[in-house]
């Protein structure tokens, strides 16, 4: 087990990486306008409003749960259905400006990081699943962020380079693949299968057995998107081989809940991977 120094050390960083995704997806907000704050993203009935609402509240919602876990935990009790819950904090927004949203996200986000560094880095979060470490936690924020500023990208067609921080969410990937069966009500494969990922800055990221005979294989960006299920695998560059790996790449889902209804097959163009570059996004 890591020592709590070292642990602090990986909080810090976490917590580093995902102020980063924040401010990568704050920098594309800064430009568009008032009306564009209503354009529809791929989420069926999500505008970027909604999108960005839903960022700022479980921003609230994990400083809550990390500071305050009692009360965490009375408001998780109160809720009837969490899918119900989370539809709701767009509509409940909907009268905020956008000046307001900008406004209202830097401030959640800026009280989370507080909370991230007062905390003890040992610390278990409750969640509405089973509770988290702490840098587990964090890095379900950093996809988080980065999957739902997907959609706000989506929505207003930025090209984005690949985000630096896409081993955080290729590692929940890789990890929540029972998930991906079980929200389905599927038997979990006894077949394992091995990731293997190119990044943009040429290295590789690697994830289960060695030896597994079912293989992903593909740009670390395009994983992430599937995983995410903010592209269907069609629209990707990935390649798989075996019976188990194509199947987890058609219902990869690496959130909690019930399945989610993901992308079309042929719903967005493929396109070449991007370097490496963590600069301001371009719109066409």
């Amino acid at each position: 087990m890591a020592s709590t120094e070292s642990k602090a050390d990986v909080v810090r960083s976490l917590s580093a990486d995902l102020a980063e995704e924040q401010q990568s997806l704050r920098r594309v907000l800064a430009s568009i306008t008032e009306a564009e704050w209503s354009r529809p993203t791929p989420a069926k009935n999500w505008t970027i409003q909604d999108q960005i609402a839903h960022l700022a509240h479980f921003d609230f919602v994990t400083r809550l749960a990390i500071s305050q876990p009692e009360r965490f935990i009375d408001v998780r009790g109160a809720m009837t259905d969490l899918q119900t819950y989370v539809d709701h904090i767009g509509p409940a927004n909907l009268s905020r400006t956008s000046e307001d949203m900008r406004r209202w996200w830097a401030q959640e986000s800026e009280k989370l990081h507080e909370a991230i560094s007062a905390a003890d880095p040992n610390v278990r979060v409750p969640w509405f699943g089973p509770s988290m470490s702490l840098p587990s936690k964090i890095t379900a924020r950093i996809m988080e962020t980065w999957a739902h500023g997907q959609d706000v990208r989506d929505a207003l067609e930025v090209i984005a380079e690949p985000s630096p921080r896409l081993p955080h969410v290729a590692r929940i990937g890789a990890l929540t693949f029972p998930n991906s069966f079980t929200a389905r009500g599927l038997d979990v494969p006894d077949q394992p299968v091995r990731v293997v990922l190119d990044t943009p800055d040429g290295h590789e990221w690697t994830a289960g057995p060695e030896d597994a005979e079912d293989v992903v294989s593909g740009p670390i960006e395009d994983f992430c998107l599937v995983v995410t299920q903010r592209r269907h695998i069609a629209d990707t560059s990935l390649q798989t081989v075996g019976a188990t790996a194509a199947q987890w790449m058609e219902i990869a889902q690496a959130f909690a809940g019930p399945a989610g209804e993901g992308r079309r097959p042929g719903q967005f163009a493929r396109r070449d991977p991007l370097p490496a570059e963590d600069c301001d996004q371009a719109r066409p």
